[in-house]
């Protein structure tokens, strides 16, 4: 990484160790002082710059250390450097933090700072309302937990053909027409999986445990509450989440079940299984877009170059400055992210290329994500340079759907094409799952105290609602566990129905793009650049699109992605 920060400091010490709690003392007695003596309105927004300049450093040197975690798991100096920051660094801030928050939520100015302030005066007073000191702990032990997921998931390697292979890498054999050997290495991952199955049992079983007591502690109900007051989730409520999951059932998940007829009438077979839900239909060669992660970056620039001279821009930024780590290789944790460098006010990218399309798809969702950051820098909060989560998937999302038509990069027409394809009916397959995936969290944390029996139990309930129509005969227990697969359910609890709401919004955003695809871009950055200073509905608004995950918006979206399947198939 070649980074810096994006304005000079100037509260806080250019030498300062900010992993070093002795030097962080005096930095928040200095920030209580100041705002003892904010006499004007003027003087607490300097105060709030100040803090704002404390909180992107901190963030930075904290995001520093996970990103090197996450980019080789397997090393103890590494993972040394990040535990110090979750069992040292972390627990010895939040007191601190939070009396600061308690100072400012009080304070006779508050309430006369202007308009621009309002959402950061909603999200202190909602700090304030859920910290409890004794869920420090809690939390740190929770944040140690998910390190540990990591680290198993990490590690989790086959000895295929001779060779020892990371799970992501043999995920490509599932794209090849060779249906015996995609069984073997179905196989052969699912068992890989389901031998860590006690160990991420035992894993979520803590994490459960921490997160009643966290909810309890502050006083509510059960943890589905206290996470959408912690979410800051204003604006809609569990029961528009459970309205949603049964709005998928109706409208998405007989699309997504017609999709496999078809898949299994091309196929020839009698029946699909696991295996079968990869490969190409037609029995086509799978699709391999690229071979290296720089090759990987260039083409993935042109596409940009050629979208908005924009977006070129911002991507050119990234390479400048080093911020990406796409390769897959051992020892490196699952999945992908953008994480933001507060302090240079740059995103940080990272997946697990391996050279399938769906690696071309992370790349410019994770772009997505960091062209908001980008277009948000200027935000004099650090508190504004992100947004909710529901709009930040907006921004990935659109990427996924605009980018589309320039995946001539990649490929010859006919393989464009048929990429193009297989994104659009992976979105009609996606809504199934985030209803399967939020639905089960719901149930988990309503009804904490059921048993590993009762929870594969209401899972498999959900898998035959909202799942396909493979065959799992003989694999019961595979099944059961699939969803120790899905880092969010682990890591970042209830996230995952904001891919779902800001799917409808990229959808949108698409429909527009396919008409004016200047006018989409135009809406999409005006959007980006307000980062989180307005509430959710009206940054939505501000990007030309609904903020709604209703019938009245789902059943036209579907409609217009099976008619675009339509015109490419023609």
């Amino acid at each position: 990484m070649k980074i810096s920060p994006y304005r000079p400091r100037r509260f806080v010490p250019q030498t300062i160790d900010l992993t070093d709690t002795a030097q962080l003392a005096p930095l928040f007695e200095s920030l209580k002082e100041k705002l003892d003596v904010a006499r004007t309105a003027e003087q607490l927004e300097v105060w709030l710059d100040d803090y704002s300049e404390v909180c992107a450093a901190l963030s930075e040197s904290s995001a520093i250390t996970y990103i090197r975690m996450t980019c080789q798991t397997d090393d103890p100096e590494r993972e040394k450097a990040y535990l110090k920051i979750v069992e040292e660094i972390d627990p010895w801030l939040k007191p601190r933090q939070f009396e600061l928050m308690q100072l400012v939520s009080t304070h006779p100015l508050l309430p006369k700072l202007p308009s621009y302030y309002n959402i950061f005066r909603r999200s202190v007073q909602t700090r304030v309302k859920l910290y409890r000191e004794e869920n420090v702990a809690r939390e740190t032990e929770e944040a140690k937990l998910c390190q540990q997921y990591q680290k198993i998931s990490g590690a989790m390697t086959v000895q295929f053909e001779g060779k020892e292979q990371t799970l992501p890498a043999m995920a490509k054999i599932q794209e090849e027409a060779d249906r015996s050997r995609r069984q073997a290495a179905w196989e052969l991952t699912a068992q890989s999986r389901l031998k860590d199955r006690p160990a991420l049992d035992e894993v979520y079983d803590k994490l459960l445990g921490l997160r009643v007591e966290i909810a309890k502690a502050a006083d509510y109900p059960d943890y589905r509450a206290y996470t959408f007051a912690n979410y800051e989730r204003f604006d809609y409520t569990p029961q528009d989440c459970i309205d949603f999951q049964n709005a998928v059932e109706k409208h998405i998940v007989p699309l997504a079940r017609a999709l496999q007829k078809k898949r299994l009438a091309k196929l020839g077979l009698d029946k699909l299984r696991p295996w079968d839900l990869a490969v190409d239909p037609e029995q086509r060669p799978p699709l391999r877009p690229f071979a290296t992660g720089d090759e990987l970056q260039t083409k993935t620039q042109a596409i940009f170059n050629k979208l908005d001279p924009r977006l070129g821009q911002y991507f050119s930024l990234l390479r400048e400055h080093e911020v990406v780590d796409l390769d897959n290789r051992k020892g490196k944790a699952p999945g992908g992210y953008q994480s933001t460098l507060a302090e240079a006010r740059l995103p940080f990218i990272f997946m697990n290329a391996v050279g399938l399309q769906r690696d071309v798809e992370t790349l410019v969702h994770e772009a997505g994500h960091a062209f908001h950051a980008i277009a948000a820098r200027h935000e004099r909060l650090h508190a504004y340079r992100g947004a909710p989560i529901e709009f930040c998937e907006v921004a990935s999302m659109s990427m996924e759907l605009i980018t589309s038509p320039h995946w001539t990069e990649f490929y010859n027409t006919d393989d464009a094409r048929r990429a193009h394809r297989d994104h659009l009916e992976g979105i009609i397959k996606f809504f199934p799952w985030m209803a399967t995936v939020d639905a089960f969290q719901h149930w988990i944390y309503t009804h904490p105290k059921h048993t590993h029996a009762e929870r594969d139990a209401y899972w498999l309930s959900l898998m035959n609602r909202f799942g396909g129509i493979e065959d799992w005969s003989g694999y019961e227990d595979i099944r059961a566990s699939l969803w120790h697969r899905q880092l969010h359910i682990f890591e970042i609890p209830f996230y995952y129905v904001e891919y779902g709401i800001a799917q409808l919004g990229a959808l949108q955003l698409w429909q527009l793009s396919r008409r004016n695809v200047k006018r989409a871009l135009d809406h999409y950055l005006s959007g980006l650049s307000l980062g989180g200073s307005l509430p959710l509905p009206e940054l939505f608004h501000a990007t030309g699109i609904e903020f709604d995950f209703s019938d009245r918006t789902i059943e036209p979206l579907m409609a217009g992605v099976q008619a675009a399947l339509s015109e490419i198939s023609a």
